[in-house]
């Protein structure tokens, strides 16, 4: 992995750690406690992982269910487009609303990064 896409892969499980977020490390699923961008580690209860060893559960933006496109279209104010990355504009709100619902609006499954959820392999599910 290389030191840009560690970055990357840190800036996004920063913004979306106040939700909850579950990486897969070493073939098991574990919630993040903890993140140390500064040393790359992250933390899921009392053992550490360099940020290379985890892949984080990310929804593709494609995954959106109706439902949720009318909650994320208010926030947009769209009215009949589907979301693309390129719809992805600085508006706080959004990003908060994107981070809670786990989506990959920086194509981190794309780069092999993060692990799509599927509904077999849904952790987030209550």
């Amino acid at each position: 992995m290389t030191q840009e896409d560690k970055e990357l892969l840190l800036k996004d499980l920063s913004a979306k750690f106040p939700y909850g977020i579950i990486i897969n490390v070493n073939g098991r699923n574990e919630r993040i406690d903890e993140i140390n961008p500064f040393e790359e580690i992250i933390t899921c209860g009392f053992q550490s992982f360099d940020v290379d060893e985890c892949k984080p559960y990310l929804r593709p933006m494609s995954s959106m269910t109706e439902e949720e496109y009318k909650e994320y279209s208010k926030l947009w104010d769209l009215q009949d487009e589907f979301p693309t990355d390129a719809d992805i504009r600085f508006k706080i709100d959004v990003f908060d609303w994107l981070n809670a619902h786990h989506f990959d609006y920086r194509g981190l499954i794309e780069k092999g990064l993060a692990i799509s959820v599927t509904e077999e392999n849904n952790s987030y599910k209550e």
